[in-house]
């Protein structure tokens, strides 16, 4: 009996986990805290906020600084810019990542030129020269090339070959200058972004693609940009919200119809500087936080299949097809 008690072996005490303690957390939680107590107290008791001066009443009679007619068509005005470059910045974008993608070297390296150049100068100096560029031509117009000297080979002074023109210094100024300088400089960023979405789709979709008949056209439009949307929506969206920042870069061209060039008109006529600032970080941080909300869902949308999530469904779907179409342990 006391052989058999000895052979079985004693049943082992529970274990007693202890939770690891983590000091540091709690340390950095208590600065964090009294970071923000500041910053809550500065708000709420510094005058020189002017928060009166920000929502409510700026002058006599006239709404808060941030809700003013002027202020609000700026607002508007900003949107529009952003809207318009974006546009001009994608559409452009994917012609030029095809370029680059070419096997043509001529349109690879007319790609690569553009890339090159507008991503080496800064977007505040192309405002800039976007601005002055009506100092080379007197008028912009479509026509025949050379039209001047093919008519003075002729003997014919008057003819310049032109059939539209217009004042250059009408076009390439305020916000058509803006406009093609920010639309223009987005571009050479999205193409490549655009390529690497691409790049990112195996190859060998494309070559089974062309091998059911479809041409290179119907390749990239039904069977690659649908599935590189899942790399290209991320920095995409990161683009759109940059381009809002750097609208306020178009003030030197000037861009009169602008948020940040009419803030700092109100600043220019009030002399008061700190709180007309924070009226633009305001209106800035409720762009760029709608924008962020409408990313997040854009991208949940196009990530659909994939991820941890996607692979958990996909292995149950071939589970129900191994079992049959149901799962083991259901009634039959």
């Amino acid at each position: 009996m006391s052989d058999e008690s000895t052979s079985v072996r004693a049943r082992p005490e529970a274990i007693k986990a202890v939770p690891v303690r983590h000091p540091a957390r709690w340390v950095g939680l208590g600065v964090i805290a009294i970071l923000v107590a500041m910053f809550v107290h500065l708000l709420v008791t510094n005058d020189r906020f002017r928060w009166s001066f920000i929502f409510l009443e700026y002058q006599d009679g006239k709404r808060g600084v941030m809700f003013t007619e002027p202020v609000l068509e700026g607002l508007r005005g900003t949107i529009l810019l952003t809207i318009s470059s974006m546009a001009i910045g994608i559409l452009l974008g994917i012609v030029i990542a095809i370029m680059r993608l070419s096997e043509n070297k001529i349109l690879s390296s007319v790609a690569f030129v553009y890339t090159w150049f507008f991503r080496a100068v800064p977007r505040l100096v192309l405002a800039v020269l976007f601005g002055n560029l009506n100092i080379l031509w007197e008028r912009i117009g479509f026509g025949l090339p050379f039209g001047t000297q093919i008519g003075q080979l002729f003997g014919l002074d008057n003819f310049d070959g032109q059939f539209y023109s217009i004042k250059a210094s009408d076009l390439l100024a305020g916000f058509v200058a803006g406009m093609l300088a920010l639309g223009l400089s987005e571009a050479a960023y999205m193409a490549e972004i655009v390529r690497a979405g691409i790049q990112s789709i195996d190859e060998g979709q494309s070559e089974a693609a062309v091998a059911l008949g479809m041409s290179r056209g119907q390749v990239l439009r039904r069977v690659v940009l649908p599935q590189a949307m899942r790399v290209i929506v991320p920095p995409t969206g990161n683009e759109i919200i940059a381009m809002v920042k750097d609208t306020s870069l178009v003030a030197f061209v000037p861009v009169t119809f602008e948020l940040w060039f009419q803030l700092q008109q109100v600043s220019a006529r009030t002399f008061v500087v700190l709180p007309v600032i924070v009226a633009a970080l305001i209106w800035y941080l409720i762009l760029c936080t709608v924008l962020m909300v409408a990313q997040f869902f854009v991208e949940r949308h196009f990530s659909k299949g994939y991820g941890a999530a996607a692979k958990a469904k996909q292995r149950l779907r071939d589970i129900q097809v191994e079992q049959g179409g149901r799962i083991t342990g259901e009634a039959p």
